[in-house]
């Protein structure tokens, strides 16, 4: 309903996606809003605007709108369902011109002038969602590491918006009910509690969820990890982990020096308490890290020359603890402190840089040497919530020994499939993480609260204004529960490997890293090359020209390869490996 009373009924067609139940047939983009039809074509770059209605504060224009992109998403879904029968195109080629001419151009008279919210609302299903990829609705979206969107997930994220939570505060809470049996009974109020006032119940429903995904993630003393918080995703994570990291390693040395007042970096600064602590410089120790670490070093001040590989010969994925232990002893006597960074999941193959007896020892280097341990799961760290059966003990190995890092970083809208963006970071130490990011002088900002209870997440994470981004992987946590999710995680793997196998066994391709190693060895990543060499340099381009499944790719050894990342919850085994062999086939085939 319009402002006026008039009902605002909002038709889009797209292209053969049907978007309205009453609507059978494809045409030009007809729509109609408060009695009038407005047809538009798409060459035309600035259709003269209808005159604007005031439903911004409609409740009702929310629920159509709502309702009719649900109409919308779920026709694209549909068709999105892959078969070696259906294949509709994951980003339809065309549309795409389509949206950029829709576009609002400066020279325009209508430039800036209003449109109002229903006819904009039109144009964004018209034009704008039909020329985005169907990353989330399709299983078969392989490219980079991408997940999708579980339902519930998406309703929480739309309650996100809806209510427009700032999490950054935490207050005071009421008390809890007292042991009953009804988790539903309200507290009775107590005198004492007259003057007492609440403000959002966001930052107890994040720490919830926080505590859920530590227990999760199997570690199982949760009070270890006190300084957890969600983030905008592992690269946000991975520069918490390296402020982390530097703040606790240089300052350890500032305080062993003994001159005057200790001296720190979130104080003082990264050179004044270098100099105070006789530190040379910060090193970062990794193997085969993802970009992303090198930028988090530019971004604390280390630099991205700091960042140094140390993986092992043949298995650069693999960290090579000798290398590390001569690495920490040299820095040691050359005065240089140092972070090292696991990888749970490098970004290529999907291997792993440490395995159960890696980590005790690892650590023991580190507390031997004053070096901080931070881990880069993004999507690697959720093998830890594989169901524990035999198909997938060599991956819980190769995740074992995780919990004795200093810090942690992963990623939930990859495999967790809750929305972008989300991320996840943990650190052992709190104190560390809120002297690294807590918001000093600024009384407006501080929490009357207990500091032994809920830590106000804008002190402890680099953001002041938060998304209420909990909300959805609560929901997830809660929907799903252990089972579930081990389930949803079970089929990724196990798609990954069918899709290893035909490539292992294949005439046409090459298996990579190393064609002798077993399947139980693939987590969500599968990495390959065509066997020739021409095929090779277009097989990315030939792959996606199909529109039946998209890839990414990336160089192993210097030379071209394709990387397939499942991660979706949408996936089937059998449905979806069916879909890529006949496609690999069909292109190696040049049919």
């Amino acid at each position: 309903m319009t402002g006026d009373g008039h009902t605002c009924n909002i038709l889009v067609h797209i292209d053969a996606i049907v978007v309205d139940s009453i609507c059978t047939t494809p045409s030009d983009h007809i729509f109609t809003i408060k009695d009038s039809t407005y047809s538009h074509d798409p060459s035309s770059p600035s259709p003269p605007p209808p005159p604007p209605q005031d439903t911004n504060t409609d409740p009702d224009f929310l629920l159509t709108s709502y309702t009719t992109l649900r109409h919308a998403v779920n026709s694209l879904s549909l068709s999105s369902s892959h078969s070696p029968n259906n294949p509709h195109p994951i980003l339809p080629p065309q549309t795409l011109r389509r949206a950029l001419s829709s576009l609002p151009r400066p020279a325009s008279p209508a430039y800036l002038q209003p449109l109002g919210p229903s006819e904009t609302h039109a144009h964004l299903l018209r034009d704008i969602l039909p020329a985005l990829n169907h990353q989330s609705l399709s299983p078969l979206y392989l490219g980079f590491v991408t997940g999708g969107v579980l339902p519930v997930a998406e309703a929480a994220d739309n309650l996100v918006s809806a209510l427009d939570q700032n999490v950054q505060v935490h207050f005071p809470l009421p008390p809890l009910p007292s042991s009953s049996s009804d988790p539903s009974r309200v507290p009775e109020r107590d005198d004492d509690d007259d003057e007492r006032w609440t403000h959002s119940a966001s930052t107890a429903v994040e720490a919830a969820a926080l505590g859920m995904l530590v227990a999760l993630l199997g570690f199982d003393n949760g009070a270890d990890w006190r300084g957890r918080t969600f983030t905008t995703g592992a690269t946000a994570g991975n520069i918490l982990g390296l402020a982390c990291g530097r703040e606790s390693v240089v300052n350890s040395r500032a305080a062993a020096a003994g001159a005057g007042a200790i001296k720190t970096v979130a104080r003082d600064g990264l050179l004044a308490a270098c100099r105070a602590g006789g530190v040379e410089g910060v090193q970062v120790l990794t193997s085969m890290g993802h970009s992303s670490l090198a930028k988090a070093a530019s971004v604390v001040g280390l630099g991205q020359g700091s960042v140094r590989e140390v993986g092992r010969p043949g298995e650069p994925w693999r960290l090579d603890l000798d290398a590390v232990e001569g690495e920490l002893r040299k820095g040691e006597e050359d005065g240089v402190v140092s972070v090292v960074v696991v990888s749970a999941g490098e970004v290529n193959t999907g291997r792993f840089a440490t395995n159960v007896l890696d980590m005790p020892k690892l650590r023991s280097l580190a507390d031997r040497y004053g070096a901080w341990i931070h881990v880069d799961g993004a999507f690697g760290l959720f093998a830890r919530a594989l169901p524990k059966t035999d198909e997938f003990l060599g991956l819980h190995a190769n995740v074992a020994g995780l919990e004795l890092a200093d810090s942690i970083a992963a990623d939930g809208h990859k495999l967790l499939n809750v929305p972008y963006d989300n991320g996840i970071f943990l650190c052992r130490d709190a104190s560390v993480l809120t002297q690294v990011c807590s918001n000093p002088n600024a009384a407006y900002l501080a929490s009357p609260g207990d500091p032994n209870e809920i830590l106000s997440p804008l002190n402890i994470g680099l953001e002041n204004s938060r998304r209420f981004r909990a909300l959805p992987v609560y929901a997830v946590l809660l929907s799903e529960g252990r089972e579930g999710i081990a389930a949803m995680l079970s089929r990724m793997v196990l798609l990954a490997r069918e899709i290893s196998a035909f490539v292992r066994d294949s005439e046409h391709y090459e298996w990579l890293p190393n064609e002798d190693a077993s399947l139980e060895s693939t987590f969500i990543v599968v990495l390959f090359r065509a066997k020739d060499a021409a095929l090779n340099e277009v097989l990315v381009d030939r792959i996606n020209a199909t529109g039946k499944m998209f890839v990414s790719g990336t160089k192993w050894d210097g030379r071209k390869a394709v990387r397939i990342a499942v991660g979706n919850w949408r996936v089937e085994v059998e449905r979806d490996a069916a879909v890529v062999r006949e496609v690999l086939t069909a292109v190696a085939e040049g049919r």
